[in-house]
């Protein structure tokens, strides 16, 4: 696990190592262990490299690379657990002069002997990386299959002094010093609708995300032109439809398979040189992955979790009971909400963008604790969107099932009638003596219900209703563009038919890598973390796509099929609770001890002078959530994160601010 950073700059021969050094230096976090840099003058290409050493820590790990051949040099972030099995396939063909054991030397031999796609279709794993070969001048960028890995890139500076850069995070394409990038307001409504700004977008105007199972190849010479060509080597869509249309038809021989290829996956990626543990919250996917892990360890394994003072946010008694059951080394870090609350102002630079997922707090929290243990950490992330485990694969298609029978004019006509009153007269009903018990803001929740009764056209609308915020247009972005993301292309998904399916892929495309795996990976290399998900290796997620829904939801019950793996480790009784969130009390917190903070970012003068945001709109959601009249909760969070990561920006800001506004 590192940090990369590199540009391409034809024609500009001074100043290359100075400039990726700079970039270089922004991401020192990611990997403490040791830095490098390459440049080619002739050609006007920098390659950097921060490195954390995890496999082969010796000097003949170090980064960038050169291949044997010395045609290819590399720069990249990421494990590839089989390596050791593309190292035996290639000295089959012949013999490789390895200087050393890292799996950076095997993908580049594996390039120089099979090409780029070639060796990421054998390779299991997850990287972002930078390649260029210096016989045809081409710069190749690459990212793993579900986007566990991060990688920017775009353009820098007009006309002959256009680079083209990327890095693993956006501060080391921020520290070159021909950025001058204005934010995108069009992204920021993106961002507003989503908690997260999705790709391939990135908060800056001509800067993207590379996305998931692609290549992006540029020619030295096309660099002005801005002619790049981007491919898609593993289409997680297409796995899909692929599973769906092939399912296991033997209930027990796919439970027999699925375990197995789950204990391969976690075998693999307990390959490390440094101390290695896991998270363990007593879930069914954290606690699955870390019942493999000690089913295969002649010695306890390192668990970590995290608890609250707030009982109704603190999963910790359930993951030391399952500590316990399995017989791991268990640390559990206490934080008082004072203690929590103390990393609120670290994380727009920790996550360098806006990201309003407020699950970020404990997450960040527990990566730095477990790092003062171990350097590697295995995640339960992906079993959700796998195996069925978001309660909205259960009531987005319950809630259709109820509304579809009826014609559009019909839902919209009952909709307008929830709307007709307001939240604080449902509340008001909520609490009435007739009711069997108080419904808890019933304001909130007919108005939702509302919103998607009018809204809903199709099943995809119930999903988009159920991850959106705003709908499009009615956020308080100002001057904002509807700009298209991957939920309004539905070309990909339609061979997959089940409503909940469709659902659970769409989140896999898109939740997935832009909200979750970003959150774990900034909150983990903050720290110099590395952290790996078993779930995501894509011979269990292919083949998670070939078991049927009833092995997945069954009788209420989510990720069955996992279950019935877990519960020959752990029994029944220790898991049997209501789903619950990595959450924590925001809302609550920015009425109260966060007030003060929340109203400086959200102070009338400033939303004005910054002119972002619909003044009005922004203070009537502040004063609503204030007087406790509306949770706003998530939409709040969101434009205060987006405020902070502006004030962050400091001292570049007031530039980058007038040339946005402008």
């Amino acid at each position: 696990m590192c940090g990369i950073a590199g540009f391409l700059r034809p024609g500009d021969r001074r100043g290359l190592d100075g400039d990726v050094r700079s970039m270089m230096d922004a991401l020192a976090h990611r990997g403490p262990d040791g830095e490098g840099a390459w440049t080619d003058s002739a050609a006007g290409v920098a390659l950097g490299h921060r490195r954390l050493a995890i496999v082969e820590l010796s000097e003949r790990g170090a980064q960038p690379m050169h291949s044997a051949c010395g045609r290819f040099v590399l720069t990249y972030n990421g494990e590839i657990y089989n390596h050791l099995d593309l190292r035996a396939e290639l000295e089959a063909s012949a013999p490789v002069p390895w200087r050393g054991t890292s799996d950076t030397e095997t993908l580049l031999e594996g390039f120089a002997a099979w090409g780029v796609e070639a060796t990421l279709a054998r390779a299991v794993g997850m990287f972002a990386f930078g390649l260029w070969d210096r016989r045809d001048r081409r710069l190749t960028l690459a990212r793993d299959r579900f986007g566990e890995k991060p990688l920017y890139y775009g353009w820098l500076g007009r006309g002959q002094a256009t680079a083209f850069a990327f890095g693993s995070e956006l501060k080391a394409l921020r520290a070159h010093k021909s950025f001058a990038n204005a934010v995108n307001r069009d992204v920021v409504a993106l961002y507003l609708r989503f908690c997260y700004v999705p790709a391939p977008y990135s908060i800056y105007e001509d800067i993207f995300k590379l996305e998931p199972g692609t290549t992006l190849t540029l020619n030295a010479g096309a660099v002005s032109s801005r002619l790049s060509e981007t491919r898609r080597y593993w289409s997680y869509a297409e796995a899909a439809a692929r599973g769906v249309a092939d399912p296991v038809r033997d209930e027990r021989e796919g439970l027999s398979e699925l375990k197995g290829l789950l204990t391969r996956a976690v075998r693999g990626q307990l390959m490390s040189d440094v101390p290695l543990g896991a998270f363990l919250s007593g879930g069914v996917d954290s606690s699955t992955v870390v019942a493999l892990m000690q089913a295969m360890s002649s010695r306890p394994v390192r668990t970590f979790t995290v608890g609250f003072d707030d009982g109704a946010f603190n999963e910790a008694p359930y993951a030391a009971a399952v500590a316990r059951r399995l017989g791991t080394e268990h640390q559990e870090i206490h934080v008082s909400p004072k203690e929590t609350m103390a990393v609120i102002p670290k994380l727009p630079c920790l996550y360098d963008e806006p990201f309003g997922d407020s699950s970020q707090i404990p997450t960040s929290i527990i990566c730095s604790a477990a790092r003062k243990y171990v350097t590697v950490a295995l995640s339960g992330d992906g079993g959700d969107e796998l195996f069925g485990g978001y309660n909205r694969y259960v009531y987005g298609p319950m809630f259709w099932s109820l509304v579809s029978w009826a014609p559009a004019a019909l839902r919209k006509a009952g909709g307008a009638g929830l709307f007709r009153l307001s939240p604080a007269q449902w509340n008001v009903v909520g609490r009435l003596p007739l009711l069997r018990r108080h419904v808890a803001r019933l304001g909130d929740k007919a108005h939702k219900l509302a919103a998607r009764l009018v809204s809903v056209e199709a099943p995809e609308d119930v999903y988009q209703s159920l991850v959106t915020e705003w709908r499009a247009g009615q956020d308080p972005a100002l001057g904002a563009a509807v700009l298209p993301t991957r939920l309004d292309d539905r070309s990909g998904v339609e061979p997959v038919q089940a409503m909940a399916q469709r659902m659970m892929l769409l989140d896999g495309l898109t939740y997935l890598p832009d909200d979750i795996l970003v959150k774990v990976d900034r909150a983990a290399m903050a720290t110099s973390l590395e952290t790996r998900v078993p779930f995501l290796d894509h011979r269990v997620a292919e083949f998670a796509w070939r078991l049927p829904m009833s092995m997945k939801i069954n009788g209420g019950s989510t990720k069955w099929a996992l279950r019935q793996i877990l519960y020959q480790h752990v029994p029944k009784e220790l898991l049997e609770r209501p789903k619950s969130g990595f959450a924590i009390p925001v809302g609550a917190w920015i009425r109260g001890p966060l007030r003060d903070w929340a109203e400086a970012l959200l102070d009338e003068r400033r939303l004005g002078q910054e002119g972002y945001f619909d003044v009005a709109q922004t203070r009537r959601l502040w004063s609503e959530h204030c007087g406790g009249f509306r949770d706003w909760t998530p939409r709040l969070w969101s434009v205060l994160m987006f405020q902070a990561w502006l004030a962050s920006l400091e001292p570049r800001s007031a530039a980058l601010e007038e040339h946005a506004v402008g």
